[in-house]
């Protein structure tokens, strides 16, 4: 299995056990889904036969988006300002990583063009995202990766939307 962690942060964010799409060359999307969490019973070192039911107790679970859950990942609220101000450091630091790992000028032209016209979707639909970062949370980086959740067309499906050359594979 292969973890991809933020280039920045070192946290962790999605691993290819999710069905991880690339889009353009600059993304990757996977599709995510709700899941209930809790509820569990554990009896330790006493005779549950012999114990009194619990009346009138929740069942203690909860739906949770599997991803969220999985990496622990931390809601970021940003409206249009804050996502321009925390883009343009991002992606300096992007290019930068680019650079140090020897990626191509073709790469990095991709991400250049596609890249801004991937920003300039989300500027255009800021309202349709939800911003999450890993579970370092908010820090004096602010050029740390936030991943994007968004809804398919089904307007049912959720799905994260991470950039590529800011995730750093590592094979576990």
């Amino acid at each position: 299995m292969i973890i991809f962690k933020d280039i920045t942060t070192g946290s962790e964010l999605i691993s290819d056990s999710y069905d991880l799409k690339e889009v353009d060359g600059i993304l990757y999307e996977a599709d995510c889904a709700m899941i209930t969490v809790g509820g569990e019973s554990f009896d330790t070192g006493a005779n549950a036969s012999a114990e009194e039911a619990d009346e009138g107790t929740e069942d203690g679970t909860k739906k949770v988006n599997n991803i969220i859950h999985s990496f622990q990942l931390q809601e970021m609220p940003m409206d249009k300002a804050g996502y321009k101000a925390h883009i343009k450091p991002f992606i300096k630091r992007v290019k930068a990583h680019m650079d140090e790992s020897g990626a191509s000028d073709a790469e990095k032209d991709a991400f250049k063009t596609k890249g801004q016209a991937f920003m300039m979707k989300v500027l255009k639909n800021i309202g349709d995202y939800e911003f999450y970062i890993g579970e370092a949370g908010p820090s004096d980086n602010d050029d740390q990766h936030v991943a994007l959740l968004n809804y398919r067309e089904d307007g049912v499906t959720p799905y994260f939307t991470f950039w590529k050359h800011a995730l750093k594979g590592e094979k576990v």
